[in-house]
């Protein structure tokens, strides 16, 4: 096990491994997880509901049937979700993931999560494995839409809001995001695995490794040749040679390390 220095990041050798690892690689996958938005303020699943929430366990109100029992409660509980993302301001780890791309290499993001931090500091084409909050789709005939603005929360209504129609069906809207039981996206899906088996280093950060298929991800990369450095409070590496495992905040760890890589070298 790799663990971190004092507050910091990583010690010196694997600091150094890492970052020869990024210096020498043409394409660079950035794979984030709900840790790397924790440090915005944007709480994970692992972490306690407040206020009107803390009755209710996310793993019930992520559902096709909460939904169609109470299309209201579900709407509200994702409207308090996106005012939550709105207010939070992109972090010192979502803004070294954009500025690695200065560097002159080619850097994709894969997230897990459904905020825009990463597209808020520059990073541009980035995967939504799990959909986005800033969307809708009609929950009859799937038709995508956008997320009216003054249908955001205000909290002395409570958490009960109706939904808007579909402009097609007029089938309630939903979140366009993955809930538990649903599959992810085919398309979005076949592009991340495709970016994952072409690169030369994935970092994996703020990632638990529990959630599938998504999960998968460090290993597809392993299997195809790529070296795998995870960034996480806790160790997740799973001690394979081409592993490298930080301990740290991603807000310490990635500007540390992404400072010791240089441009990359133009083609004559």
């Amino acid at each position: 096990m790799n663990q971190a220095g004092e507050n910091s990041g990583a010690p010196g050798a694997d600091l150094k491994r890492a970052s020869d690892a990024l210096s020498n690689a043409g394409h660079i996958v950035c794979f984030s997880g709900a840790g790397i938005s924790a440090e915005s303020g944007i709480a994970t699943y692992r972490d306690p509901l407040t206020g009107i929430w803390a009755q209710h366990d996310p793993r019930t109100l992520e559902t096709a049937s909460t939904f169609r029992k109470n299309p209201q409660l579900v709407w509200g509980w994702y409207l308090w979700r996106r005012q939550q993302v709105v207010n939070a301001q992109p972090n010192a780890a979502h803004l070294a993931v954009s500025q690695l791309a200065a560097t002159g290499r080619k850097v994709s993001v894969i997230t897990q999560n459904v905020d825009d931090l990463h597209e808020r500091v520059g990073s541009v084409g980035v995967l939504h494995l799990h959909g986005s909050l800033s969307t809708s789709k009609c929950f009859a005939c799937h038709r995508l839409g956008t997320l009216p603005e003054h249908q955001m929360p205000i909290p002395s209504e409570g958490a009960l809001i109706e939904p808007p129609r579909c402009g097609r069906c007029s089938g309630k809207l939903r979140p366009n995001v993955v809930w538990y039981g649903e599959d992810l996206p085919s398309g979005v899906w076949k592009s991340a695995i495709a970016l994952v088996k072409s690169c030369d280093v994935l970092i994996s950060v703020g990632t638990s490794g529990i959630v599938t298929p998504a999960a998968d991800i460090p290993w597809l990369a392993l299997s195809s040749g790529a070296t795998v450095i995870h960034v996480n409070t806790e160790d997740v590496s799973t001690a394979e040679p081409n592993e490298l495992m930080l301990i740290g905040k991603a807000t310490e760890v990635l500007p540390k390390l992404f400072a010791l890589v240089p441009r990359a070298e133009q083609p004559q």
